[in-house]
């Protein structure tokens, strides 16, 4: 039963009149329209539907991987590190804080005008710190052509020892002499 709306649709619909979601909210806000923006949420948008009537969304997801989200996470064994393009606020309008165990990014700023009208904007992230990071470590940087750079350094494990050496220490007396002692003076 299932299976008789896919088997009766009329295939063109999809070509023609192509899925009407459109892409425009993964913009970066107030930068203006390119040519792609529009075009690419028409194709980007069609399902891809196989000829065994079967969907594949994960084939129109190469698509949206190629689009910047506007941050890097980079984690290694050096140092834990994120990116993020800040370039549409000043640096009075963007706040770093470390909390528990995480990162919080916050921009805002209020209306303003550009060439294409009135525009406000607002952002949050939080990125979670690994177990190596101590909180207190992390420090910002904002570059002059707005990338905001928050690094930690990973904490330094000391190498694991294969081999100690265990010292002797010497309590006096021995204590075998004191149990030659004890049987002495009890057998006499």
């Amino acid at each position: 039963m299932s299976v008789v709306p896919l088997m009766f649709r009329d295939w063109w619909d999809e070509l023609e009149f192509p899925t009407r979601t459109s892409r425009l909210l993964d913009q970066h806000f107030g930068m203006g329209l390119k040519r792609d923006d529009l075009m690419s949420s028409i194709w980007n948008s069609r399902p891809t539907v196989l000829r065994s009537g079967y969907l594949r969304p994960w084939q129109r997801t190469s698509g949206l991987q190629k689009q910047d989200s506007g941050s890097t996470l980079n984690i290694n064994d050096e140092k834990f590190e994120v990116i993020l393009d800040v370039q549409q606020f000043s640096p009075n309008e963007i706040s770093v804080k470390v909390t528990d165990k995480f990162v919080i990014v916050e921009a805002k700023h209020e209306e303003k005008q550009d060439e294409h009208g009135f525009v406000s904007r607002q952002f949050t992230r939080r990125y979670m710190l690994p177990s190596d990071v101590n909180p207190d470590s992390v420090t910002s940087s904002l570059s002059s052509d707005g990338l905001l750079t928050v690094t930690a350094p990973m904490k330094k494990l000391p190498p694991p020892a294969t081999e100690r050496v265990v010292p002797i220490s010497q309590t006096g007396p021995s204590s075998k002499e004191d149990k030659e002692k004890k049987v002495e003076t009890t057998t006499a």
